[in-house]
């Protein structure tokens, strides 16, 4: 994975920074879920993608209890530095629906 410097994003007021999640294999984006430098962090260190649940107000390890993990091919920030680009490979769906992507329409 090419080196990602955390400490270069600008975190909101409430510490975190908007992760947009793509499929390294289809280009799909999968879902955009929150993220805090402590969770990216352990991304990085797990190779894993690791979120911050604003509704549960935790970290979220994605697949912990799905099995639906998600392995880091790549991260990237905007040229803002104020949001994430995850591009990642997939166990499983993306969203809790239980479909690939969490913009699937109906």
């Amino acid at each position: 994975m090419r080196l990602f410097d955390v400490s270069k994003l600008k975190f909101d007021s409430n510490g975190l920074v908007p992760v947009i999640t793509q499929s390294a294999e289809t280009n799909e984006v999968l879902m955009l879920a929150y993220a805090t430098k402590e969770t990216l962090e352990e991304t990085l260190s797990l190779g894993k993608m690791v979120y911050f649940s604003r509704s549960r107000n935790q970290r979220w390890l994605k697949g912990d209890t799905s099995g639906n993990f998600q392995e880091v091919v790549s991260l990237s920030m905007d040229c803002d530095g104020d949001t994430v680009l995850a591009r990642v490979t997939t166990a499983g769906p993306a969203c809790h629906n239980g479909t690939t992507s969490c913009f699937e329409e109906d």
